[in-house]
């Protein structure tokens, strides 16, 4: 969330203090400074997730910020399984970049206008459909507050989004890469909150009506 808020919003949040955000994506490196620990609380005692251990990642890389790593393999080629860690980290560095952006502590010189203090994250490679699904289970199981699906294919799985909807977490898609011609948005499900990324500099503020009739502007 390393973009510009309503002054004063996240304050009023406590900048996301002991938020679950389980990240689906293509796993992490949690050497990254965003998922630093320092300055965190005990790890929210509604948590049920685990720290599954795999190549190149132990118990030792969940923290206090990295609550919990699963990693999936079901439906997974072969010669891509092959080419990365069979384990919770990822051999390219999407899955950091999206679950820093998402969840990140702030960095010196690194956060635009500041970013969610505490924000906990649950990190979930998960690189084809029935591992998705699986993801989204154990993330309902586990107790995540917010769900980050960062996906190719949105489509293909958004009624397992809905499963977790109906459970009360607030699940985000990414609206995909294929901008700025019109109608790209590859994600259109009801139920979650679509979100794009832009280059441009200028700004398209959007009054959001809350279900308690407050009004927010983004």
């Amino acid at each position: 969330m390393n973009y510009q808020m309503p002054s004063g919003l996240l304050h009023r949040s406590r900048y996301g203090e002991d938020i679950i955000i389980g990240v689906v994506d293509t796993g992490i490196w949690q050497e990254s400074k965003s998922f630093s620990d320092q300055g965190y609380g005990p790890v929210p005692s509604r948590w049920k997730g685990v720290c599954q251990v795999g190549e190149a990642w132990d118990r030792s890389n969940c923290s206090r910020k990295i609550i919990g790593a699963r990693f999936y393999s079901a439906g997974v080629p072969e010669e891509i399984l092959k080419t990365d860690y069979l384990s919770p980290r990822g051999i390219d560095t999407h899955g950091t970049h999206m679950a820093s952006t998402t969840a990140g502590s702030v960095v010196e010189a690194g956060s635009f206008h500041g970013s969610p203090r505490a924000l906990r994250v649950a990190a979930r490679p998960a690189p084809a459909l029935p591992c998705v699904l699986a993801a989204i289970d154990d993330a309902i199981l586990d107790g995540v507050d917010v769900l980050s699906l960062l996906l190719a294919h949105p489509e293909e799985n958004s009624f397992g989004a809905l499963h977790a909807v109906q459970k009360g977490i607030t699940v985000v898609y990414a609206a995909g890469n294929d901008g700025p011609s019109p109608q790209t948005l590859e994600n259109t499900a009801p139920w979650v909150i679509t979100v794009a990324a832009s280059k441009t500099d200028r700004s398209f503020p959007t009054v959001i009506t809350l279900g308690n009739k407050q009004q927010i502007t983004v």
